[in-house]
């Protein structure tokens, strides 16, 4: 199955999470539990991307190392946790992925997305942020997230082959505002 031929979330719904009962409203949101009444509206889920640049203003961009998106080029970044702000998030994954501590942060953009994993489709909504951080030179990535990074400017080669069309509108938005710097 590709990702096109994923279900919506609100279709891998096929018993209440709260009663246990089997649901005649498969599909619908919200989805509604006629046995207990309970309503889940399948809202998106916040992510984080970061835009990290250089000295030179290269980007840093990394190669996946797990699905969905294996090989290809994307951000890093991840989902955000219970309990923690955006910006926690932010700092969080881009420490666990590849080592490096953001030292301040902003806002370039937001941009739904769909997140395919284990054949359901989720929504999610990106938040993308430049970033600056403590020591560029000792990227350490975490093998088990990222298998490769490269410090350039963004060429066809890497947005034509990017894990999410989020992440390639994000690239593309910070390039257009670094050319319009210059």
């Amino acid at each position: 199955m590709n990702d096109s031929e994923a279900p919506p979330v609100e279709e891998a719904f096929r018993f209440c999470p709260r009663c246990g009962k089997p649901s005649s409203e498969i599909g619908k949101i919200p989805f509604h539990c006629k046995h207990c009444g309970m309503a889940c509206y399948f809202g998106p889920v916040a992510a984080v991307g970061a835009l990290i640049t250089d000295h030179q203003n290269q980007l840093l961009l990394v190669r996946r190392a797990r699905n969905p998106g294996r090989g290809k080029w994307g951000l890093p970044g991840g989902f955000v946790d219970r309990d923690e702000t955006v910006e926690q998030a932010l700092a969080r994954e881009v420490r666990e992925e590849t080592g490096l501590v953001v030292t301040s942060c902003r806002l370039l953009m937001t941009r739904p997305n769909q997140y395919v994993y284990t054949g359901v489709r989720s929504p999610v909504i990106d938040l993308f942020y430049c970033c600056q951080v403590a020591d560029i030179d000792n990227v350490a990535l975490e093998p088990s997230e990222l298998e490769h990074h490269e410090w350039a400017w963004p060429e066809r080669r890497h947005l034509e082959n990017m894990a999410f069309d989020s992440n390639r509108i994000a690239v593309l938005a910070w390039m257009k505002e670094m050319e319009a710097a210059d």
